[in-house]
Formats: structure tokens, C-alpha cells, sequence
């Protein structure tokens, strides 16, 4: 979570806590009295700042904000916490006050300061402020709305020791759960645990420990006890040394890492005694204590000194080195040696391809110029129109080939970046990972067509990756706001507790349990025993396999499991809802002094509400919709499934021992943070689809956790190699990196059939056509597999851009932008342009870190950029900062210091989730810039397209990941195998490339900081579509030449033929040599021409006009989600592929079907009338059924997809296809009727009656 910044210096925030009081003052649509209205400045024990932008006295020095919270009994097991301003509750509550001073300074620490509260007034005990029920409420809140938490599952007078077990701050210690002592009652001052690393330890076992061995069991270090009389004097004098030790290294902090990083800083003081800049140190990293060194590591001595002594002896001999000695070890070779390496395609390959490219341009320029000067005067027309269609090819094919002129190939080094990271250092002496966060983005929202338990796998898949924990957090948007997925989500969390562990201790890949256990079509069929060592795997993964098993089960009984308990519920709440009616109707009958037989009114229909496991209903959407609890009316909803985890590893134990279903003795048993986040949505407000609920996710995560970096993921793509993560990072980390704005992975996909029949792996655009946009300026983002730089989603500029001027972009000119002065939310930008003023954060430096920052809160512009969340708007800062390169990296202008990083997250308070509550609201983004510049952009259904074009734009670079590293696709998901789907799944990618190409996202309006190539691939993108125009007639024309008997030229001559034959032989050679150096195979090179076929003629057309539509009529464009195929079951071979042959009727079917019947019609009639003519012209007939065979054999997996398993076809296609079949042929008759019918008619031609 990030530090708050401006800090309102002397602002004491008074908490008020009250125990429940029965029923009282409860009401059952929770309309409690102290609850926080929309709009109130929210705080809580701990000290977070918060400061509202336009705020009235919340940004007063002098004011106090109250934070109140009162349960509210609701049902059995449940209550609400209800947070004021005003401070108004229940009267007869007893509370318990006390005030925590906000610290007017930054030198003081957020856990010192919380724990200088001064005594509960009345004797009461003092409330400390640590971590509270975070993972175990449910918060609630929106337009009009209060913003309530709700405990699930906990009881409202719970001591120390339910609290420190909600926490996770109990006992760590094996088959102990007693809470935890922290503060002065350990007898430690500054109220921290009794050792510096952390470990959680009850009063008991810490004495147990220090009257034995006296160590730590976490770190196994020496407790230091302050020179007790169970120290002897040896380890008093141990003590002073170490003492000594550590105040000589605890030198003054900069304002820079007081501010942004929270751990000490290791820097040389100045000479005046102020803090870095000035004086002989300069900020350089202080001198290394071998000593403490030592000591810290429990090393020997050995590496680390001028001389190493060759075979452990420092005499003479016949070694090598200085007279016996080696050589010291080059330390900082593997610190210097880079993080990734780029490599080009060979040149035995590369130099052919780009000849033939040459080579083919010409043919095609010598082709067409033959073509317009030798008309065929008997068909002009089909001349004609073949031409045009002819010149639009070739245009488009250079608009695809030029941008492969340079493809790359890149890989990541995983042990250097460990080496560099997390490995112990002299400002990181326990070796904590230095690796920046990471918070990575799922997104659902109908379970009905996303499984839950398919996006279970990619959660989980998430939770076990291996990067470290305190780093990772997982956030689930549910778009939808239903329970089936929040409870879903739930299970998950539950069963990650045995899968995680599992994964950690053996190693296991991929970490999808459906994946890994091979369930399904999609299933991995592997030797699972392979590497495997531990004599315990085989007996502990069938163990987790019958968990998983059970897992499935439960889940899938979830749908019916709501029903079941809304049925119940609800029928309860309408018998107490009668017997309510019947009372009051009783109690006016008897008040009106026996006015006979009073009618007793009707009952109202009661609301059939969704139901909670635990009695109260769903703040979300119900399965019968009701106002406030529709798919697109209901609240926001944000649910911490499991809390923030510890900064030090907490280790598991033996199942006797620690309860659990495997041994995890010497396994680290934490699992990241996971919330589920359900955005506000309201009638009358768009809310954006897919890049709203995205941009959500931003803003919530940048309050929770603020992780610099972020990974989106599709609910159905999971985690497939568990170092993908790191291989990113290492693009992001390494030289350069800061210029990076994402690192893109290609899309693997399962469940396809063998034979890939609608080219569903798409490997022709992932491994040339993104390799080849790698070696420009990167490749485009295509909205799942992507891991972001936060910063570079906001909005901002990168640190350095280069600017390509003149013809061509052949005069480049470099710019350092970042010693710009920041023009984050100055007066200087229009306000008229949202997408294209320069917007830079600040380089913020050491000596004036307060005033910048303060300069950049207190615009008055950053709510039309941001929104009014102050929160959020601190947080900016801090994620840039924590995404800096490090210092030492080469060609780092403003590094971070190594092991600024290597903190504790700070612990996850009732505050902060309420904070979240209020960015997720559908009115938040309102006379923002979140959608134009800020975020994912809105405006198209390909936001990811045009959200990766923004940041090129702007100068960034992205990287494309293949995972040559690793050999492991770094993600795996599922493809629509289904005909229809297909289709449809296509339709929508290319009415976004409509939409783009008649918006001001066409590359031609690009800026100077975009290649000239890169803009070439962009324009592509927009321009793609229209080809299917021309796609249509060029498919028709063989019919139309096989029915005239005509060609497109007068006659096959040898010039034709000879200029034919090399753009053939050409276009052959490209793509061998494509196939060379990209991989692929012959068999997916031609699936994917087949599919362009297909997709030209029945998806790209529709896709036009739907774009004309919006453009010139504005009609809007709406799109169905795309079906996800469920888990399979087990053994379930035969049905493996059953969506494949399965057909569904779409108006998208019907264009090829005419188009294939029309030429098999063509060849039949071309054919009959060449063999029965007294002079047959062969040569005709042969040119006009090549083409009609080259159209037919495009259509085939069309054709054999519309066949089905049994060769079943609806018929409506055969009625639609036939209609217009017929209609075309008899308007061909009537127009152009045969030679001679005249005459063997009798004269009269050809009319309609």
C-alpha cells in the first residue's frame, strides 16, 4: 500500500468505537445512523493522511475528523460497521475514545505514531490499531448511498485474541494461536515485535525461547533483551557491539526515502550533518561493514575481501595470482551484466527476405502497369473492376509487409535479475526482495458465459506464481455483481490454502490445478512425475487432487446452493411480513373501538431477494432483478479475500501440527492479497463495458496496494509458466526499461481441434506480425497477457522520447524530457485537448521533494484529470518512484537506491477500503480525463488497440515477450472453436478497427514520436477491414467471367503468365521464409490465409457497415460476450471438441455460402457449355475455374464447419444462400443472354412477364 503524502502537520483524528447493543437502533434495510455519506473524509487509527482537493474544513489544520463505528445487528452472524463524519450514533452505546495525532512531520514512522495513542478515556482498555476485519467484510457503497461494511462471520465483542487471529497477527509458533504482544507490554520499546525481523510471538513461547536457546525462531538470531538477568556478560558485550553497530549505520534519511521508501536508507552523512546532497558524501552509498556483514549472515570469511586465498591457504606455491593467491571474484560482472539481450533474425534469412520483398514490389508494379494498359475491350467491365481490386491488393499487402522488414527476438535472464534483486547487499543485508509490485487485473462479468471455476484456475494460478508474495496482489472485477462469482471467489481462497503450498514445495508447472491435473480437451497430457525427488509428491498430490476434486464439486453446487437459501429466505421473509400485516391490521381493529369486521389488506408481493450465506442479502445483483439490485443497477462492492500478507515468511509445519491437508515443513504458506471488486453501475451513466471496469481496477489498486506495475489477464487465460511475471519485470528492470510502457506476451491458446480449423491460434499474427513490430517501436497491446507501467496508464510522457522529423523520418531529434518542469494539471494544457498535451511527472529530487509534491496535490486542475480523490492522486508519486530503474543501472537519469523496495506493506485499514468504495462509483469519472487520456481508452470496442496506440503516440516503447527464457508459454487460455463464435469473436475486432481508422486514433494523425514504419502497422490495423470489399468482388468475378464467358484479359499471354507466375512464386518464397524465421509451420501458414478468406467475405463486410453506421448515422454498436468453454470432465474424450461441430445460424454465413455456390454453379455451366461448343475456348475456361478453385478451396473450412458432425445444415442457409443464388443468375440472363438464343428461340429474347 502507498505511503499518503502532505500530511497535514498537528490534524488529531479522534476514533470512537462502540461494542453492539443487541438490537437497537438496527433496521433492516441497514440504514444504520453512523454511516458515511458520500462525499465525508474517511480516516481510521492508523495514520493515513487524507485531504480532500475541494474540501471546505477537511483541509483545515485545525479540524478533526471523527471516524465512528457502530455494529448494527442485522441477523445472526453478520453486522454493520457504519463510519461518520459528524460523529453520530447510537445514544445508548458506550464508546471508547481516543485521538491519534497525525504526525506533522515525516520523520516519524506510521507504526510508532499509532502506537503513542494516549489511554481510552474511562478506564476502558486502549483499542490498538492493528490490522482489522479487512478480510472479512464486505464494503458497499455508491451514488446516494452510505458506505457500510459488513463483518461476515464475526462477532461483535471479540478480544485480542479473535482480533490477532483475523489478522494474522498470532503466535507463530507450531500449535500455538495465542494473539501476539506487541508494545510495551513485550517490554520492547517503540511497540514492535521482540525481534527486528518481525516473527509473531505470544508472551509464553517468547519466554520459553528466551530462558533456552535465546534465538529468534524466525531468523534465528540472538533476542536482544536489553541486558536481562538471563544474559551473561559475554552477550552484554555482544550486545553493545551490535548496538554500536547499528547506530553507526543508522545514518540520516533524505527527504526522497523518508518519503518513498519505507526502510532505512544506508547513506553517507554530509558534512554539516544534514541529510544527502551536500558535503564529501554526496549520497553514495555508505562503507561496507564486513563485520556486520558477517554477523548478519552467519557468513565466513572468504568472498568480500581484497585477496581470496586459493585452496582456503594463503601460502606460496605454484598457484596462479598474487604468489599463491587467485585473483579476487569480479563481483559486479553479474550486477552489470544486462537483464535481457535482444537478438535479430539471421541475415542468411533476413537479407533473402527483404530481396524478395523488393523483388515482388517490382513484379507487382510491372504486373499492374501491363494490366491498365491492356484492356479487354470485349469485358471492360470485369476488366475493370479486376484492376481496382488488384491495386487495393497490392496496396495492402505493402501496408503488411513493410513493417516485417526487422523482426527481433528477445529473452530474459531470471538469474541475473535474482542476482540483482534478491540477494542480500549492504543496504539489504537480510536479502528481502528489492522487486518492485505487482498487481495483477481479472476481469469477468457474466458467470453464465465465464465459468466461475474457469476463472477460479486463473486466480489461482495467479496466487501461486512465483514472484514474492508481499509484492503480488490479485483483483477480480465482476462486472456482472453477482454472488455465484463472489462466492466463487470465496472457495478459491479457501482452496488456495492447500494449492499454493503445494505448488511452492514441488515445483509443480503449469499451476491451473484444471490444467495440471488434466481434466478436460484442454488438459495437459504429461508425466507428472517427471524431476520429481520427494518420496511424499505422489501421496500429497493425490491428496490435493481429491481437495481439488471436492473443490469443483462445490463450486458447481453454487447456483443451486443460492437458490436453495434465497428460496428459503425469502420464504421466512414473507411469512414474518404476514404475520407483520396481520398484527397491525389486529391492533387498528382494536383501536377502532369494534368497527366490525375491519378487511384485512392484501399482502404486498414481497421482493425475491438473493441471499448470503450467512443471512443477509446481496448487495449486488440478484437473480431476480429488483431497483438497486439489477445487472446494471447496483452498488459497489470491494471484498478483501485475503488480507495483506506479512513482510517475513511464515513457515508451515507437519498436518498433526499445523492442521493442514500436507506437510509444508520449511515452506513459505502466505498467499498474496485477492479483493473482489464489483464498480458501481447506475441507469442513465455509461459505464464503458470491459475498459471501464479496467480503469476501475486502476484506481482501487492504486489506493489498496499501488503496485508500479500492473497485469491484466481474461478470466479463461492463466498463469502457464510461474516465472512469466519475472520475465517481465526483467524488461521493465533492465536498461532502457524506463521507456518501456508494457511488455506484451502472445496469446497461447487450449481446447482448439488438431487440425485448428478457423485458425483459432492466430500464430501467423503472434509470431511474425508481433515480432516484426517488436524491432520498431513494439509491438501493440491486444488485451489480455499484458503487464503495465502504472505511470504510463495515467497519462504521462515517458523520461526520454525520440521525435523523427523530415522525409520518411529520417532526421531524428532526442529529447530528455523529464528535466521538463512537470505539467501535470497545469493552466498551460487546453483543456480542449484531452488525448495530446504533454502531461510529465516531475522528476522528483531529494532536496525538494516536499514542495514538489506539494505542488503537485495542491493543482487546482487534478480533478479534471484524476477525479477528487486525494488518496489516489498521493499515490501517483509514490508508483513512479517505486518503478524507477536503480541507481547503479546504466543510463539511469533518476534511479531509485537498491533495497528501497525491500519494506513491509503497510497494513490495510477500514479507511483506505472505504477510499476504494468511493473511485469505484459511477459518477467518479465525470469531468475527468479517465477514458480520453487517462486509463484504458473509451470510444472503441478494441480499447486495447487504441490504449497501446496512446502510449506509442506519445513516444513509449513496448517490449514482446515469446518466453524464450524459459520455454514455457508464459499464458494459456481458451479460443471459441465454434463456427459462429469465431465469426463473431472476428466481427468485433474489426468494427474496432473501423471505428479507428474514422477517429482521430488513424496513425495518419500520429505524432513526430512514432516510427514511420510503426505508424505504417497502425494504419494497417484501421485499414485491414476495407479490404473485404474488395475481397467480395474479387471472390464473384471467376463466376461472373465463368457464366460470360469472358476473362479478365483478352488472352493469356506470355507477358501475363510470365509476371503472374513470379508474384506466385515470390509470395511462396515469403512465406517459407516467414515461416523460417518465425517458427510456425506450412500447416498454419495456410490455415491462416484460409481464415482471412473466410473471415473477408463473411465478418470484415458486416464490420463496415456497422462502422459506416456509427459514423455517419450514429448508430451505436453492441456486442454479445464472447462464451467461455468450461472445465471439461474427465475422461469425456469423445465430447472433447463438441462446440466445433456444432452449427449455429448467424446472417455472417451468408455471404461465403453464396459466394461457394455461385461458383460451383459457374464451373458446372462453364464446363458443360465448353464441352457442346463447336469452338471451345479452353483457355477461358481454365483461367475462370482456377480462380473459382482458388475461391473454393479458401472456403472449404467454411463449407465442412457448416456440415457439421452428421452433415446436418440449417436450413434457412440453404433458403437465403439459394434465393440469392437464383436472383444473381437470372439477372446475369437477363442482362447478358447467351449467343445465339436469339436465333434458335425464334427471336424473341429473354423478359419477364
Amino acid at each position: 500500500m502507498s505511503r499518503r503524502l502532505s500530511l497535514p502537520g498537528g490534524s488529531p483524528v479522534t476514533v470512537t468505537v462502540s461494542p453492539t447493543r443487541g438490537k437497537e437502533g438496527s433496521s433492516p434495510g441497514g440504514d444504520a445512523a453512523a454511516v458515511v455519506k458520500r462525499g465525508g473524509v474517511l480516516t481510521s487509527p492508523a495514520p493515513r493522511s487524507r485531504h480532500s482537493l475541494g474540501g471546505g474544513a477537511a483541509g483545515s489544520s485545525t479540524s478533526t475528523a471523527t471516524l465512528q463505528v457502530s455494529p448494527v445487528r442485522r441477523s445472526a452472524g453478520s453486522r454493520y460497521l457504519g463510519a461518520s463524519r459528524d460523529g453520530l450514533g447510537d445514544s445508548g452505546a458506550e464508546f471508547v475514545h481516543y485521538t491519534v495525532h497525525i504526525p506533522p512531520t515525516p520523520e516519524r514512522t506510521a507504526m510508532a505514531d499509532s502506537m503513542e495513542a494516549p489511554p481510552a478515556a474511562g478506564g476502558e482498555e486502549e483499542v490498538r490499531p492493528q490490522r482489522s476485519y479487512i478480510s472479512g467484510t464486505i464494503f458497499t457503497g455508491g451514488l446516494n448511498q452510505a458506505t457500510r461494511g459488513h463483518v461476515l462471520n464475526t462477532s461483535a465483542d471479540g478480544g485480542a485474541r479473535s482480533v490477532a487471529a483475523s489478522a494474522n497477527m498470532s503466535c507463530k509458533m507450531r500449535g500455538c494461536d495465542m494473539p501476539a504482544f506487541l508494545g510495551a507490554a513485550s517490554g520492547i520499546a517503540g511497540g514492535r515485535s521482540p525481534c527486528d525481523c518481525g516473527f509473531m510471538i505470544c508472551r509464553e513461547c517468547y519466554v520459553d525461547c528466551v530462558n533456552g536457546a535465546g534465538n529468534c525462531p524466525g531468523c534465528k538470531e540472538p533476542y536482544n533483551t536489553g541486558g536481562t538477568d538471563s544474559d551473561s556478560g559475554g552477550d552484554d558485550d555482544d550486545d553493545e557491539a551490535v548496538s554500536s553497530s547499528e547506530e553507526r549505520d543508522q545514518m540520516p534519511l533524505t527527504s526522497m526515502a523518508r518519503r518513498f521508501s519505507m526502510v532505512h536508507s544506508v547513506k553517507i552523512p554530509s558534512g554539516g550533518g544534514g541529510v544527502g546532497g551536500a558535503g564529501g558524501g554526496g549520497g553514495k552509498p555508505a562503507e561496507f561493514d564486513h563485520a556486520r556483514w558477517l554477523f548478519e549472515t552467519k557468513g565466513t570469511y572468504g568472498y568480500g575481501n581484497a585477496l581470496w586465498p586459493k585452496d582456503g591457504h594463503g601460502g606460496g606455491g605454484g598457484g596462479t595470482g598474487f604468489a599463491g593467491f587467485e585473483e579476487p571474484p569480479n563481483f559486479g560482472a553479474r550486477c552489470r551484466r544486462p537483464l535481457t539481450r535482444k537478438t535479430s533474425v539471421s541475415q542468411a534469412i533476413l537479407s533473402p527476405y527483404r530481396i524478395l520483398i523488393a523483388i515482388r514490389l517490382v513484379a507487382l508494379g510491372f504486373f499492374l502497369t501491363w494490366r491498365i494498359r491492356h484492356p479487354n475491350p470485349e469485358a471492360i467491365w470485369l476488366w475493370a473492376l479486376s484492376v481496382t481490386c488488384e491495386v487495393w491488393f497490392a496496396f495492402s499487402w505493402l501496408l503488411d509487409s513493410l513493417p516485417k522488414l526487422s523482426p527481433v527476438t528477445r529473452a530474459a535472464d531470471l538469474d541475473v535479475l535474482a542476482e540483482r534483486f534478491e540477494r542480500p547487499t549492504a543496504r539489504n543485508p537480510k536479502g528481502r526482495s528489492d522487486l518492485p509490485g505487482i498487481d495483477v487485473f481479472v476481469s469477468t462479468a457474466d458467470p453464465e458465459k465465464e465459468p466461475p471455476l474457469v476463472t477460479a484456475n486463473t486466480v489461482l494460478s495467479i496466487l501461486a506464481a512465483d514472484y514474492p508474495v508481499e509484492k503480488l496482489a490479485c483483483y477480480l472485477s465482476d462486472d456482472g455483481g453477482a454472488l455465484l462469482t463472489f462466492e466463487a471467489l470465496a472457495e478459491t481462497a479457501s482452496f488456495a490454502r492447500v494449492w499454493v503450498p503445494f505448488c511452492r514445495k514441488h515445483g509443480v508447472e503449469p499451476r491451473s490445478p484444471e490444467a495440471y491435473f488434466g481434466g478436460g480437451a484442454g488438459g495437459q497430457k504429461r508425466d507428472f512425475l517427471k524431476n520429481k525427488v520427494r518420496v511424499d509428491f505422489v501421496r500429497e498430490r493425490r491428496k490435493v487432487k481429491r481437495e481439488y476434486d471436492e473443490f469443483k464439486v462445490r463450486v458447481n453446487s453454487l447456483p443451486e446452493a443460492i437458490r436453495r437459501r434465497s428460496d428459503a429466505y425469502n420464504a421466512g421473509e414473507e411469512l414474518r411480513a404476514r404475520r407483520r400485516q396481520q398484527e397491525e391490521a389486529m391492533a387498528a381493529a382494536a383501536g377502532g373501538g369494534g368497527g366490525g369486521g375491519a378487511a384485512v389488506p392484501e399482502a404486498e408481493a414481497a421482493v425475491k431477494a438473493t441471499w448470503m450465506s450467512d443471512g443477509s442479502q446481496w448487495p449486488g445483483t440478484w437473480i431476480n432483478a429488483a431497483p438497486d439490485h439489477a445487472r446494471g443497477d447496483h452498488a459497489g462492492i470491494i471484498q478483501a479475500m485475503l488480507a495483506p500478507p506479512t513482510s517475513e515468511s511464515v513457515l508451515g509445519g507437519e498436518p498433526a501440527e499445523s492442521g493442514g491437508l500436507i506437510d509444508t515443513t520449511g515452506v513459505d504458506i502466505r498467499l498474496p492479497m485477492l479483493v473482489y471488486v464489483s464498480r458501481e453501475k447506475r441507469p442513465g451513466y455509461d459505464h464503458n463495458k470491459k475498459a471501464g471496469a479496467m480503469n476501475a481496477l486502476v484506481r482501487t489498486s492504486a489506493i489498496m496496494s499501488n503496485g508500479p506495475f500492473i497485469l491484466n489477464l481474461d478470466c479463461d487465460h492463466y498463469v502457464h509458466s510461474s516465472s512469466a511475471l519475472r520475465e517481465g519485470m526483467c524488461f521493465m528492470l533492465d536498461r532502457g526499461g524506463d521507456r518501456v510502457c508494457y511488455v506484451q506476451f502472445p496469446q497461447r491458446f487450449e481446447g482448439v481441434d488438431p487440425n485448428d480449423r478457423y485458425a483459432n491460434h492466430n500464430l501467423v499474427f503472434f509470431d511474425v506480425a508481433m515480432r516484426a513490430m517488436d524491432g520498431l517501436q513494439g509491438p501493440m497491446y491486444v488485451g489480455t497477457g499484458c503487464v503495465f507501467r502504472r505511470t504510463a496508464l495515467y497519462g504521462f510522457s515517458p523520461p526520454r522520447a525520440t521525435e523523427h522529423r523530415g522525409w520518411l523520418g529520417t532526421r531524428k531529434i532526442k529529447k530528455l524530457l523529464s528535466r521538463k518542469r512537470g505539467t501535470m494539471g497545469k493552466k498551460t494544457d487546453r483543456e480542449n485537448n484531452h488525448n495530446d498535451t504533454e502531461m510529465m511527472l516531475p522528476p522528483i529530487e531529494d532536496d525538494d521533494v516536499l514542495r514538489q509534491l506539494d505542488d503537485i496535490e495542491s493543482s487546482a486542475l487534478l480533478p479534471r484529470r484524476f477525479g477528487g480523490s486525494s488518496t489516489f492522486v498521493a499515490s501517483i508519486p509514490v508508483a513512479e518512484y517505486q518503478g524507477r530503474l536503480l541507481q547503479d543501472t546504466p543510463g539511469a537519469h533518476h534511479g531509485r537506491p537498491a533495497g528501497a523496495l525491500a519494506v513491509p506493506r503497510e497494513p490495510l485499514d477500514a479507511a483506505t477500503v472505504a477510499e476504494a468504495i468511493s473511485v469505484i462509483s459511477c459518477f467518479y469519472e465525470e469531468k475527468t480525463e479517465w477514458g480520453r487520456r487517462v486509463g484504458w481508452i473509451y470510444g472503441s470496442v478494441t480499447e486495447d488497440v487504441v490504449t497501446g496506440y496512446r502510449m506509442h503516440n506519445r513516444g513509449w516503447r513496448s517490449v514482446y515477450c515469446a518466453s524464450l527464457s524459459t520455454r514455457r508459454d508464459a499464458f494459456r487460455g481458451t479460443a471459441p472453436i465454434n463456427l459462429t463464435d469465431r465469426l463473431h469473436q472476428v466481427l468485433r475486432w474489426a468494427t474496432g478497427s473501423v471505428e479507428i481508422f474514422f477517429s482521430r486514433n488513424n496513425a495518419l494523425f500520429a505524432s513526430p514520436r512514432m516510427k514511420l514504419l510503426q505508424r505504417v502497422a497502425y494504419f494497417n490495423v484501421g485499414m485491414y477491414p476495407f479490404t473485404s470489399v474488395f475481397l467480395l468482388v474479387y471472390c464473384v468475378l471467376p463466376a461472373a467471367s465463368l457464366f460470360s464467358g469472358k476473362f479478365i484479359v483478352r488472352s493469356l499471354s506470355v507477358p501475363f503468365l510470365t509476371l503472374l507466375l513470379v508474384i506466385t512464386l515470390t509470395l511462396c518464397l515469403l512465406a517459407l521464409l516467414e515461416i523460417k524465421w518465425s517458427g510456425i509451420t506450412l500447416h498454419e501458414w495456410w490455415r491462416n490465409e484460409q481464415f482471412w478468406v473466410i473471415g473477408g467475405t463473411s465478418a470484415h463486410p458486416a464490420a463496415v457497415l456497422q462502422g459506416l453506421l456509427k459514423v455517419i448515422a450514429g448508430v451505436d454498436i453492441s456486442f454479445t460476450l464472447t462464451s467461455k468453454p468450461g472445465t471439461g470432465d474427465d475422461g469425456d474424450d469423445d465430447n472433447a471438441f463438441a462446440e466445433l461441430y456444432e452449427v449455429r445460424w448467424s446472417f455472417l454465413m451468408v455471404p461465403p455460402v453464396t459466394i461457394m455456390m455461385v461458383n460451383a454453379v459457374a464451373i458446372a455451366v462453364a464446363s458443360a457449355r465448353t464441352l457442346y461448343s463447336e469452338f471451345p475456348q479452353w483457355s477461358k475456361l481454365l483461367g475462370g475455374a482456377f480462380f473459382s478453385f482458388w475461391v473454393l478451396c479458401h472456403l472449404y473450412p467454411f463449407a465442412k464447419g457448416l456440415l457439421g458432425r452428421r452433415g446436418r445444415v440449417p436450413t434457412i442457409v440453404f433458403v437465403w444462400s439459394g434465393l440469392i443464388c437464383m436472383t444473381v443468375s437470372l439477372l446475369w440472363v437477363y442482362i447478358s443472354p447467351p449467343a445465339g438464343a436469339r436465333e434458335r428461340i425464334g427471336g424473341g429474347g429473354f423478359s419477364f412477364p
